[in-house]
C-alpha cells in the first residue's frame, strides 16, 4: 500500500514512465498480430489481473449485490466502447505514424476533456482552457506536418483516439458517480476485450488479416507475448492500482503535472530504441503540446481536477 506523498509521487513517475516505454513495445508487437487480436488478448488479461482488487478488498469490498447488476453492465460497456474505440484507431494509427507522434497526439486528450464539459453539459470553463486548446491545435499541426510538410493518415487516427478518450473521461465523471469504481473498470476492461474480440474474428473470417501468421504462431512470438503481458499488467492493472492509491494521498495539480511527463518518456524511449527524431518543426508542435497540457491544467492559479479514471490503463 502507498501511504506517503513522496512513495505516491515516484509511483506515478514510474507509471508515466512505464505507459510512455509501452508506446514502443507495443509498435513492435502489432507488426506480427493484428491490432483487434492484441487488444483482446490485452486487455481479457487486464481484466482478470483487476479482478483481485474487487473481490478481496478489506476497504470497499464491492459485491454486485449492492448495486444493479445491468446499470454496471450498461454503463461499463458504453463506456468501453468509447474505450475500445480509442484504443483501436490509437493501436491502429501506430502502424502508419511514429511513436513519438503517438505519445504527443495521445496528451492532447488532456486539453479536450474541459471542451468536451462545455459542449455536451455547458460547464463553465476559464480562458486558459481557450487558450490551451489552440495551442495544442497549433502544435498538432506542426507535428502532424513535421519537416517533410505532409498529413499523416496515422496521425488523424490518434488525433481521433485522443478524442474518443477526452470523451471517455467526461461522461465516466458524469455517469460513475454512484457507482464502484473498481468493478466499473473490470467490466469496462472486459467490454474492450469482447468488442476486440469480435472485430477480430471478423477479421480473420474475411481475410482480412490473410498477410499474418496463424494466431498461436504470433503468440509463439516472445515479442508478442511480452507485449500483451507488459501491457495488461503494468499498464494497466498496475498503474491502476497505483493512481487509485496515490491520488488520496497527493494533490490533483501534482498528479497532473506527472501524467505531462507520459509524451516525453514516449519520445525518449523511441529515441532511445527505434532512433526516431520529431525534427524541428515537430519538436516545436510537441513542445506545444506540452505546455497546452500544463497550462489547461494549471493555468489561471486554479488546481486541476485529474479524474480517475480507466483510460489511463492502457496508453
Amino acid at each position: 500500500m502507498i501511504r506517503t506523498p513522496l512513495i505516491a509521487f515516484w509511483a506515478l513517475v514510474l507509471v508515466t514512465f512505464i505507459w510512455g516505454v509501452g508506446f514502443v513495445v507495443v509498435d513492435d508487437a502489432i507488426n506480427t498480430m493484428p491490432v483487434n487480436t492484441f487488444n483482446a488478448f490485452r486487455f481479457g488479461i487486464a481484466a482478470l489481473a483487476l479482478l483481485p482488487l474487487w473481490v478481496f478488498s478489506k476497504k470497499a469490498p464491492y459485491s454486485v449485490r449492492d448495486y444493479k447488476l445491468s446499470t454496471l453492465c450498461k454503463v461499463g460497456s458504453g463506456l468501453g466502447l468509447l474505450l475500445f474505440l480509442g484504443f483501436s484507431f490509437q493501436t491502429q494509427g501506430m502502424l502508419f505514424t511514429s511513436v513519438s507522434n503517438t505519445g504527443f497526439i495521445t496528451g492532447l486528450s488532456v486539453p479536450l476533456v474541459p471542451i468536451m464539459g462545455v459542449v455536451l453539459f455547458r460547464k463553465k470553463v476559464g480562458i486558459e482552457v481557450w487558450c490551451s486548446a489552440i495551442l495544442a491545435t497549433i502544435g498538432l499541426y506542426f507535428l502532424t506536418i513535421g519537416d517533410k510538410l505532409e498529413l499523416n493518415s496515422g496521425d488523424l487516427m490518434v488525433a481521433f483516439s485522443a478524442l474518443c478518450y477526452a470523451l471517455h473521461i467526461t461522461l465516466m465523471a458524469r455517469l460513475s458517480r454512484n457507482l464502484p469504481v473498481i468493478p466499473l473498470s473490470v467490466i469496462q476492461l472486459a467490454a474492450v476485450a469482447v468488442y476486440s474480440g469480435i472485430i477480430s474474428i471478423y477479421e480473420w473470417n474475411t481475410d482480412i488479416n490473410n498477410d499474418y501468421s496463424p494466431v498461436l504462431d504470433q503468440l509463439s512470438h516472445s515479442g508478442v507475448l511480452a507485449a500483451i503481458f507488459y501491457s495488461a499488467l503494468f499498464a494497466s492493472a498496475f498503474a491502476f492500482w497505483v493512481q487509485t492509491s496515490s491520488q488520496r494521498i497527493i494533490e490533483p495539480h501534482k498528479i497532473a503535472l506527472i501524467f505531462a511527463l507520459e509524451p516525453i518518456f514516449a519520445h525518449l524511449a523511441a529515441f532511445i530504441f527505434l532512433d526516431e527524431h520529431l525534427g524541428m518543426k515537430g519538436s516545436i508542435g510537441a513542445g506545444l503540446i506540452i505546455f497546452a497540457m500544463l497550462y489547461s491544467e494549471l493555468g489561471g492559479g486554479r488546481k486541476a481536477k485529474v479524474t480517475t479514471d480507466i483510460d489511463c490503463l492502457a496508453k
